[in-house]
């Protein structure tokens, strides 16, 4: 397999070659520049004109792209170093690498890097190899796949001291089993458990003592890295909203997290052992930063976790999309989209709309207060009487409804024989005489059709000769007649 010397060679440092290496032998004029040649082709002169293609390259671009190069490890490092010295990006995805060394070997001559992706590499876990890292100044780690455990992620951590962005997704995380909390607060989540972990986790619910003394074999206390802003989580198959608080926790400044698809149950912490009442109804006291938050894809089924979410005082940008929860209510998309604007006064972009303007944001309020007024007392939220005391008592809208009837009452004429019966505007003329040939027996290539409108009698019956036009195009309404003739 390739270091990642020969990668980049036998993709940046090919042999400089001639377009014309293999062309037959030409001769120079004089009159002409040195970079034109002039070639006898029977009676006639052709002109030719040397184009070289582009010189080695003495060093790398500043984006270096090396992912799926089956790369396993550096190569000579004084080489990577010369050539690499512009090298501010590095994506090593999808390659060999197993040694943590040789990573931080690339970074350590590479002193300019700022973004490093090693998605999908099988790197060993090995937590002392990484605690003695020499310092590095990435600001961007994408970790996907690489199911690194957790206290690799924490020795990593310790050795980026000026990390900003942190992609942990598709790792199979069920927990978070890093915290910043304060030593001696007991911080286990519940999960489902056999054999002796069982019956440490029953004698966990009466002694408090033992239940801390068994966070700590599950659990690492560390550092909270405050210059982390970004976490990309996506994928990860949590469902207890404790362990995101965790992630709250170690990252106290985190402006953005994604959660897309991950199966998070619930918003609202859960009156466990590991949480007494107070702390489980303030988890957003972890995200002080929080701005931008991504939740697609969530197991959600309830309006409670939204007003949840109206508690992230610096929330601006939010997805919620394809939660179970929309999939059981009768409204319109739009309605649904007024609902959360109204519940969610600090939210002003809304699953990757553009900014909710005032305009909107009004008329969702006022929308929202018409919904829950006729509701009963018991099923209106904590938000219906704070946008009541903005808006006051609304009258309810008129329902008017524009749309053409789908069924009118015509009277039918055949042979002196009138008859009155309901039919479908939205029929083609066709389809209407396949239907009366079952009332009077007479083949549709066989009939003429004729539209008389009862308000314009005087102008005469107009023939329905389009077979393939729908009735409501003829303006028909309730009373109008429609005369069947048969063809002679």
């Amino acid at each position: 397999m390739p270091s990642l010397l020969e990668a980049l060679e036998r993709k940046y440092f090919a042999e400089c070659e001639f377009e014309n290496a293999n062309q037959p032998e030409l001769h120079k004029r004089s009159d002409l520049p040195n970079d034109f040649t002039v070639t006898k082709c029977g009676g006639r002169m052709e002109f030719s004109i040397f184009i070289p293609r582009l010189s080695p390259l003495t060093s790398v671009p500043a984006l270096l792209v090396l992912n799926d190069c089956d790369i396993d490890c550096a190569g000579d490092f004084d080489s990577i170093r010369e050539k690499c010295q512009r090298v501010r990006e590095l994506d090593l995805a999808q390659n060999k690498l197993q040694d943590w060394h040789e990573v931080f070997n690339i970074l350590k001559h590479m002193p300019r890097i700022e973004f490093l992706n090693l998605s999908k590499n099988q790197l060993m876990n090995v937590p002392s190899a990484l605690q003695a890292a020499p310092t590095i100044n990435l600001k961007n780690l994408v970790l996907n796949g690489t199911y690194l455990d957790w206290m690799c992620v924490d020795a990593l951590l310790q050795n980026l001291p000026v990390l900003q962005e942190l992609h942990l997704s598709l790792n199979n995380y069920t927990s978070v089993l890093l915290d910043a909390a304060a030593e001696g607060s007991c911080q286990c989540v519940p999960q489902t458990e056999t054999g002796s972990e069982a019956e440490a986790k029953a004698e966990a619910d009466t002694e408090k003592e033992t239940c801390c003394s068994l966070c700590q074999g599950r659990r690492k206390l560390t550092q909270a890295h405050g210059t982390l802003k970004t976490l990309h989580f996506t994928g990860n198959p949590i469902e207890h909203w404790e362990e995101i608080c965790r992630l709250g926790r170690l990252f106290p400044r985190l402006e953005a997290l994604v959660l897309a698809e991950c199966p998070i149950k619930s918003l609202q912490a859960s009156n466990t052992a590991e949480l007494d009442s107070a702390t489980a109804s303030e988890c957003h006291k972890y995200f002080p930063c929080l701005k931008l938050l991504n939740l697609s894809c969530a197991q959600l089924n309830s309006w409670a976790d939204i007003d949840e979410l109206a508690k992230y005082e610096q929330l601006q940008n939010l997805r919620v999309k394809h939660w179970p929860l929309w999939e059981t209510l009768e409204c319109t998309e739009h309605e649904r989209r007024q609902l959360l604007i109204a519940r969610l006064p600090n939210v002003s972009m809304l699953n990757g709309g553009g900014k909710i303007s005032v305009d909107e944001r009004v008329d969702a309020e006022r929308a929202f207060v018409r919904h829950y007024m006729d509701k009963p007392e018991a099923e209106r939220p904590a938000r219906y009487a704070e946008l009541l005391a903005v808006h006051g008592q609304l009258d309810p809208l008129v329902n008017v409804n524009l749309k053409p009837e789908k069924r009118v009452k015509v009277v039918f004429t055949y042979n002196d024989v009138s008859e009155s019966r309901f039919v479908d505007i939205y029929l083609t003329v066709n389809d209407l005489k396949v239907k009366l040939e079952k009332l009077i027996g007479l083949a549709p290539n066989k009939m003429r059709l004729y539209y008389l409108d009862q308000d314009y009698k005087e102008f005469g019956p107009e023939e329905m000769r389009y077979p393939n036009k729908q009735l409501y195009s003829y303006n028909i309404q309730s009373g109008d007649e429609i005369i069947i003739d048969a063809k002679k």
